[in-house]
């Protein structure tokens, strides 16, 4: 069974942060930090080259696989800042419309920029998300 390529790592945070090129984004990417802190209560961690994610959790599949995922996390990317909330999330529909401008995955929120959308709402999903996980995958 093949390995998972992101993996948390020793890089820096602060690093990832300072190298975002849209000096426009990397105040967003602040804000997200301290949000998914908040929510979370732990520090961020560089998971591959380009995710800083927030605790993490074991899953593993009726196939067999399994690995460990950040909990919650985000990067920012070419076009917008995905926000990864978790596997296999039920969408809150009330949630999301209220949230703002956004675009939507399985499991993945696409944001251009945090003026685009109400912050309270943003981190009950991602505290929505943290809690189902960490139910869905407790030991």
């Amino acid at each position: 069974m093949a390995e998972n390529k992101t993996k948390a790592n020793g890089a820096s945070v602060r690093a990832y942060l300072d190298a975002i090129p849209d000096a426009a984004r990397r105040p967003d990417c602040e804000a997200i930090v301290a949000l998914m802190n908040r929510v979370t209560g732990a520090s961020p961690v560089m998971w591959g080259d380009s995710i800083v994610g927030f605790d993490s959790y074991h899953y593993k599949y009726a196939s067999g696989r399994e690995g460990d995922a950040p909990l919650t996390g985000f990067s920012s990317r070419k076009g917008d800042i995905s926000i990864y909330l978790s596997c296999e999330l039920p969408q809150d529909d009330a949630l999301l419309g209220r949230l703002g401008r956004h675009k939507m995955g399985k499991a993945c929120l696409y944001l251009r920029r945090l003026d685009d959308v109400d912050l309270g709402v943003l981190e009950q999903l991602v505290a929505r998300a943290a809690q189902l996980t960490r139910a869905r995958y407790a030991a």
